[in-house]
């Protein structure tokens, strides 16, 4: 009896491998780019700071140099329950400064559906919102790529999210080869495939009327897939930009990513929880390859979790004496046991047709530990996911757009 629940997960924990393979055969080619519009439409763009006054200043200056009118976009920065400097420095820059003061809501997402609803009443409106977050450094052209995708009826559109500090740690290099390695593997794939793309936090731009229409409402730790998730069950698709470059800053201890991560995955448990059934379900009535594929993805979380729980039993069985647990390796090919090795080496390859530094490779002897340990990290998020507690990442240096291309 065990051994046939044990072998039903693994088999579907492969399956579910083997669909993320095949997916990432549709990332290896990149589409034309469409041409760059002439700019028309209006931009609020909105940037969550708490306690960012040591960052605030170096994003502030990158937005008001983008290339786009400067008529045509405005800059409002929430300020969630600063106890520092970050409304005074803003509007030293004559920004719009909105603090915010709620110690029982707290959290990015609260603070984006507050300002929302402040932002509808003003007498000015605009055409869409556009989102990042106060460490964040943006492409001079970003403005002109999310132009273009609204005119081409695009209602939702992820940024390319890089890392804005990849040599600091080797924590910021492992996760800058992720981000690497999601952008050409997950995100492009669904592009090309025109299934939805995932939301990443920052660098977001959404359609005003399809917000005002839907409204806010992901107010959940990871307040990005919440809302990739509403769009989703809706059949509007998150459309991902590869040429809208954001960058973004990671955490420099093991210990700061810990925590990131933490909260990541508990929040990532809540919103499968919710939304996975109800979308899988309509995705197989509707027969919607997009909204199976979504739901699959809010379900990456529990895959992570039973992997890991399956990989302890299997350990424990195989130190302790006596009759050993059957596992799949023992009825199938031998291949399947090469999988993790397949999937490392199209790690190395997206690496290579992105193109990265050179100095990023030695950082791949280190890169294991980064995946190793999602397993601890997942497994403590199961049984905390009803900790609401949003973590704040400190920030250390300023870093300035010149600064990355100089």
């Amino acid at each position: 009896m065990l051994e046939g629940v044990l072998m039903s997960f693994q088999i579907l924990i492969v399956l579910i491998g083997l669909y993320h393979v095949f997916m990432t055969f549709f990332g290896w080619y990149r589409k034309k780019a469409e041409p760059l519009c002439k700019p028309q439409k209006t931009f609020a763009i909105l940037v969550a700071a708490h306690n960012e006054e040591q960052v605030i200043g170096a994003l502030l200056d990158n937005l008001r140099r983008l290339n786009y009118p400067k008529e045509l976009y405005d800059i409002y920065v929430i300020c969630d329950n600063c106890t520092d400097r970050t409304a005074e420095i803003v509007r030293s820059y004559h920004v719009h400064a909105y603090e915010r003061r709620n110690p029982y809501l707290r959290g990015k997402g609260y603070a984006i559906d507050w300002m929302l609803k402040k932002l509808w009443k003003l007498p000015k409106q605009y055409d869409a919102v556009v989102m990042f977050d106060a460490d964040n450094l943006v492409a001079e052209d970003f403005l002109l790529h999310m132009n273009t995708d609204l005119i081409n009826g695009h209602k939702v559109i992820q940024g390319y999210l890089d890392t804005k500090n990849p040599f600091d740690s080797w924590i910021t290099s492992a996760y800058a080869i992720s981000y690497w390695n999601v952008n050409r593997l997950a995100q492009l794939p669904r592009t090309n495939l025109g299934l939805a793309c995932f939301l990443g936090g920052t660098g977001m731009c959404f359609e005003m009327n399809l917000l005002k229409e839907i409204g806010w409402g992901a107010t959940s730790l990871v307040e990005d897939l919440e809302f990739t998730m509403r769009c989703v069950q809706r059949g509007v698709y998150p459309k991902f930009n590869f040429d809208a470059k954001v960058y973004d800053e990671k955490p420099l201890t093991f210990m700061a990513s810990a925590r990131q991560r933490l909260r990541w995955m508990q929040g990532h448990f809540s919103v499968a929880r919710k939304y996975f059934f109800p979308l899988l379900w309509q995705g197989i009535k509707e027969r919607s390859w997009a909204k199976i594929d979504s739901a699959l993805y809010a379900a990456n979380v529990y895959n992570l979790f039973i992997g890991s729980v399956l990989t302890i039993i299997y350990w424990v069985d195989y130190l302790l004496p006596g009759e050993k647990l059957s596992s799949i390796y023992h009825h199938t090919y031998s291949w399947i046991a090469w999988f993790p090795f397949i999937t490392y080496v199209l790690l190395i390859l997206s690496l290579i047709v992105e193109k990265v530094p050179l100095r990023v490779y030695k950082s791949l002897i280190t890169f294991p530990i980064y995946l190793l340990s999602w397993s601890p990290i997942t497994m403590y998020a199961f049984f905390t996911q009803n900790n609401k507690r949003w973590s704040h990442t400190k920030h250390t240096r300023v870093l300035r757009l010149e600064d990355m291309h100089g």
